[in-house]
């Protein structure tokens, strides 16, 4: 058993889940994808009681059939995850809106408090196209912290959830600098943050003195992990995040980093229920993989004491 699995005190503040997309899910439909039954059948059997909607429209959105679904498998939902593009100014928020609205209803009718909101990609996320410069202009962090700040504070008027934003490789909010950036010029009350502790990694982060450092802002967290070596070259060469998935970058704990063990620690010391869901990207991958990783991931979860 590694260190990173010894035993550990019960972490009793901290609530595991996993979601569609450790089932190699990243888009509404597509025929690499397992179906959404099998996802639901495999997670529950795996041993986990909450899951994330994934991206809207792979699961059902119908309301009732999606909580008969969920309910008779034991499975509830924590949060619903929208895409945003708000560093574009004021001009895209209708678009923003319609989309927020649609994943809030669902996420709410579901009985869930969060909404995990990933900034926009400035690559193609299938293609791996440059789509915009990968900095921010000042005008631009402008238009994202208070666009923020409004999803924020919208999002809690009109559907009593709060948002939980993500930073996420190839995106303007990845790397410590930025994460930082954004966590000063937004209103804590407003802004929460969805820690994946493997982005963080992957974009060069220490997930255990983020959660000290910026604690009172941790509101829900992603447990991921990234190879090292693979990192290395993927850094080395510039290779984007989409074709850096192919290639394994995110692994299966306990193999990579950081260690999810001191992450957890860590979390708990906050002394708040936070949600701590297990997220592997690994789009495309073959139909049978998820499942015996899920099993592996839920024991060592456990042996972490969660």
């Amino acid at each position: 058993m590694t260190a990173d699995a010894s035993p550990a005190p019960a972490l009793n503040r901290i609530r595991v889940g996993s979601a569609p997309d450790s089932w190699g899910v990243w888009f509404p439909d597509d025929d690499q994808q397992v179906p959404w039954q099998r996802f639901l059948d495999e997670v529950a059997e795996a041993g986990y009681e909450w899951i994330e909607l994934g991206p809207y429209g792979y699961l059902p959105t119908d309301p009732a059939r999606l909580a008969e679904e969920t309910g008779r498998r034991g499975l509830k939902v924590s949060a619903g995850t929208v895409f945003t593009s708000l560093h574009r100014g004021p001009e895209v928020w209708d678009a923003t809106w319609d989309h927020v609205s649609q994943v809030a209803e669902l996420t709410r009718a579901m009985g869930a408090g969060h909404l995990v909101v990933i900034p926009s990609f400035w690559r193609d996320d299938k293609t791996a196209e440059l789509i915009e410069p990968p900095t921010l202009s000042a005008e631009q962090w402008r238009h994202l912290s208070t666009g923020m700040e409004r999803l924020g504070r919208e999002v809690r008027e009109r559907f009593g959830l709060d948002i939980v934003v993500h930073p996420h490789a190839d995106t303007h909010i990845d790397t410590e600098e930025n994460v930082a950036r954004f966590l000063d010029a937004t209103d804590s009350g407003l802004v929460s943050l969805c820690l994946d502790t493997g982005h963080y990694a992957y974009c060069g982060g220490d997930s255990v003195k983020l959660i000290e450092t910026y604690g009172e802002r941790i509101g829900y967290l992603h447990l991921k992990q990234v190879d090292p070596e693979i990192l290395a070259d993927v850094v080395e060469n510039g290779v984007p995040f989409g074709p850096a998935v192919q290639r394994g970058v995110m692994c299966e704990p306990p193999n990579g980093v950081p260690a999810l063990g001191p992450v957890l620690t860590a979390a708990q010391n906050l002394e708040v229920d936070l949600f701590a869901i297990v997220e592997q990207d690994m789009y495309p991958c073959p139909p049978d993989q998820p499942f015996p990783i899920a099993e592996r991931t839920r024991r060592f979860l456990r042996s972490c004491g969660a």
